[in-house]
Parts: C-alpha cells; sequence; structure tokens
C-alpha cells in the first residue's frame, strides 16, 4: 500500500473523495477522484468561481459544460456530472491514464506511419461526429488529444468549442482563437470563418506532426509564422508516403472553398488503409436540455456541500496501483517509476528513494535554496519558487513524497508555474545534490548515482 503522511483528513465533494493534483491551470486545477460508490478513478476539474466573475469567463465554462453533454462518443472524454459548492465548480470527467498525446511526440519522436494513421482516423472519428452535434471544437493540437491505457485517443478540452448559437447570420464564427502554429489562415484573418474547415486545417497540422516529429509552420516571430500559415508555406520529410503527402496537401489547403471536407476524409484511400468505423450508442441529448446543467452548476439551491471527512492521526493510505495511474502518462507500465536513462523532463517527473521522507525533504532543501529558491514546508509537501522572475515569471514548483512500500518512496517534482525550459534546467542542477538519496532498480544497499527521471 502506498501511504501519504501528511493527511489526518480528505476532502469530499458528493459521492468523489478528492486526492492528488493531476494538473494546474490559471481558472481550474484537475485532481483524482474517486467514486465512492463504484470505486471507478475520475478526474474532476475544479474551477474558482471568484476567479471565473473575476475574469468574465462564465460563458466559457458554460459553453464547455454544454459542449461536453452534448458529446457523447469513444474517441472523446465523457463528462459524467457538473457539481458546485459556493465557491468552486466540479466538473467530474472520464480519467484516461495515458497521458498527453503531445508528450509521446515530444518524448519519443515521430510515429511509424500506420500508427499515425490510426490516431488520426481515431481523431476524425471524434471531431466529425462532434461537427454532426453542431459543435466545432477550435482548438485541436497534441496537446489536447489523450491516449488511455488500450492505445485509444480521447480528444478534451472544450473550452474554446463554439456552438451553433455563436455562429452569425453569415454562417460564420468570428472569435479569433487556438493555438497559432495550428490554426487555420482564414480564422487569422480575422474575417470571419466556418469552425468546421478550420478544425479540419488543425487535424492536417497534427497529422504532419505525428508522421514528421516537428510542425509544418515554426517562426519564432509571429508574423513570420503567419505569413508561413497564409501560403502553406512548408515542406515534406523524405519518409512520407505519397499518400500521406497528397492527403495532407488537401487539407492544408489555405482556400477553405476548396480544402478537403470531413466526408471527403472519410473517403481517402490513405485514410481508409485498415479503418474500423466507431461502434457507439447515439446520445439522444439536445442543446434543450441544457439548462438542467446550469441549474445543477449556477443556482444556488442545488449547491452541494464540500466536507473533510477527520481520521485519526495515522498515515492515510492509497493504493499503489492508483498511484501509478495517477502518476505514470504511460499507464500501467511500473517500469517507467524507475527509469534508468534521463527522459526528457516537460512539466513533471519523479525519482525514487530508500530514505526517510524527512531526510528527503530536509536534502531538497539544503540543495534548492543555494540556487535562489524559497522553500515552505507542509509535512510531506514543499513549494519551492524562484527568487528571481524567468521568462513567464517566477519558477514554481510542488513537491510531494509517496511511501509505496515501507523503505521505498516516490518523490514527485511538478512545475505549477513558470517556464518549462528553466524547470529543465533547474531540475538537472537540483539533482547533483540529490545523488545520495535516490534509488534504482536493482540496487542493493548502496544507492547509485543519478536521480531517475519519468519522461513527462
Amino acid at each position: 500500500m502506498a501511504t501519504r503522511t501528511n493527511s489526518s483528513s480528505r476532502m469530499r465533494v458528493g459521492k468523489y473523495e478528492l486526492g492528488r493534483t493531476l494538473g494546474k491551470g490559471t481558472f481550474a486545477k484537475v485532481k483524482y477522484g474517486r467514486n465512492l460508490e463504484t470505486e471507478e478513478g475520475v478526474a474532476i476539474k475544479i474551477i474558482d468561481k471568484n476567479k471565473v466573475f473575476k475574469h468574465k469567463m462564465i460563458a466559457q465554462i458554460k459553453r464547455e459544460i454544454s459542449t461536453m453533454k452534448l458529446i457523447r462518443h469513444p474517441n472523446v472524454i465523457r463528462m459524467y456530472e457538473v457539481m458546485a459548492s459556493k465557491t468552486k465548480i466540479y466538473i467530474v470527467l472520464e480519467f484516461v491514464t495515458g497521458g498527453e498525446l503531445f508528450d509521446k511526440i515530444a518524448t519519443r519522436g515521430r510515429l511509424k506511419e500506420d500508427r499515425a494513421r490510426k490516431y488520426f482516423q481515431q481523431l476524425i472519428n471524434a471531431v466529425d461526429y462532434c461537427h454532426s452535434r453542431g459543435v466545432c471544437h477550435r482548438d485541436l493540437k497534441p496537446e489536447n488529444l489523450l491516449i488511455d491505457a488500450k492505445r485509444v485517443l480521447k480528444v478534451s478540452d472544450f473550452g474554446l468549442s463554439a456552438l451553433p448559437q455563436q455562429v452569425r447570420e453569415d454562417g460564420l464564427l468570428y472569435t479569433t482563437c487556438g493555438t497559432p502554429n495550428y490554426v487555420a489562415p482564414e480564422v487569422l484573418k480575422n474575417k470571419g470563418y466556418h469552425g468546421d474547415k478550420a478544425d479540419v486545417w488543425s487535424c492536417g497540422v497534427i497529422l504532419f506532426v505525428l508522421m514528421a516529429g516537428y510542425m509544418p509552420f515554426d517562426d519564432s516571430n509571429l508574423m513570420g509564422l503567419y505569413a508561413q500559415i497564409f501560403r502553406a508555406n512548408f515542406g515534406f520529410p523524405s519518409w512520407f508516403s505519397p499518400g500521406a503527402r497528397i492527403l495532407i496537401k488537401r487539407i492544408l489547403d489555405p482556400n477553405p472553398s476548396t480544402r478537403i471536407t470531413m466526408i471527403e476524409i472519410l473517403e481517402d484511400e490513405w485514410f481508409k488503409k485498415g479503418y474500423k468505423p466507431p461502434m457507439f450508442e447515439q446520445s439522444d441529448v439536445t442543446l434543450g436540455d441544457l439548462d438542467s446543467i446550469y441549474g445543477e452548476s449556477w443556482d444556488s439551491q442545488n449547491l452541494i456541500v464540500e466536507r473533510r471527512e477527520e481520521r485519526p492521526a495515522l498515515p492515510f493510505t492509497m493504493n499503489a496501483f492508483e498511484l501509478i495511474l495517477t502518476s505514470q502518462p504511460q499507464g500501467l507500465d511500473l517500469g517507467c517509476l524507475f527509469e534508468k536513462q534521463m527522459g526528457l523532463v516537460k512539466r513533471e517527473t519523479r525519482f525514487t528513494s530508500k530514505r526517510p521522507a524527512t531526510e528527503i525533504i530536509s536534502k531538497i532543501e539544503e540543495t534548492a535554496m543555494p540556487l535562489g529558491f524559497d522553500v515552505k514546508k507542509n509535512n510531506n509537501k514543499m513549494k519551492l519558487l524562484g527568487e528571481k522572475p524567468g521568462r513567464k515569471g517566477h519558477l514554481a514548483i510542488t513537491t510531494e513524497i509517496f511511501q509505496v512500500d515501507p523503505s521505498v518512496c516516490v518523490v514527485e517534482l511538478r512545475k505549477s508555474g513558470g517556464d518549462t525550459l528553466e524547470f529543465h534546467k533547474f531540475y538537472n542542477r537540483l539533482s547533483a545534490g540529490l545523488k545520495d538519496i535516490v534509488w534504482t532498480e536493482g540496487q542493493k544497499g548502496e544507492e547509485r548515482n543519478g536521480p531517475v527521471l519519468s519522461r513527462r
């Protein structure tokens, strides 16, 4: 069993018990949750109401909830329910163990053509279904595509999606949104665009990235990037097959009126190779019944109660299987807890140690402070804050220690603020001072040099 020795209580919301933090953004954070009735693991997106009102994000949050309510597809993250307390909104989502598709490309490079095609087929299935329900995603990119333990792609993050009500009388959308490298040229021109055609363009960029390992349009200067996109100025690597080149060229057509459509993609010979249409039950949900979601989310008469369940002053027990699921983008690959090679550090990394938690904390503090970090401790958790601002503000790191065996701890370091590259550099410097507390698989007694990184 894994233990979390700093907890004598745990937050419960409705029928869900909240666990560790999986991710954190400006307006929300995502926690692992457990349905106490079914023991099923879920991801719970927790949104701060005060921040939503302050930054006038109500419409966007409602749009995201509306979209998730409409979509029931095996290649789209499922929303189970929405709850609200006086201060928070809770969106209960399907929990996916495989991590972001972006991480797979960043750590392993380009995918083989057959694997890239399989993911692309699932992406097109999902996006085509969304379009059939009147929903355009408008922010499709590998970071918003998750992979489950069975290698099934799941589209997530509908915060920028567009519903039919947002389309003007001329049938066009006018809000410029999305990530520049993946955005269609007509969106950037700010003269109105069809959301479904813009999504097709983004799918083409994603297919190129999957097969090439890099983006077709990339320039450090924003205007230079726009110029590339407007002209569809890109070249193919030598390993792209003729069929893939033809399809991508038809998708990345800067003229939306001649760009290939979803129906045409589904009929493309390269696309159809090994294609299996998705099997699922069609949902009868319509936009008309979304008021019930808003009622549950915003009506004070339907507020749920958040409560902490006090426990004796004993270590909180967490199943080790749960810890691995919530920690590893690779799902059930236990070996990833004990990587022998240094992988690419992105937003989160961890290592194992056979030293007591108190000694680990002291060692991290002793090493981090000379590197210019302010250290705050709370039992088995630490927060490190860089004293000097970097490219994206002060680098902030959250550290937490889990005990997975009476003699083995997993130490997790997660970037909670600042620049990812600076986090990478910080960890490389920190690791030099942690050599004597790190343990790797196969050791007997003495610790070996060099912290072990999981690839995320």
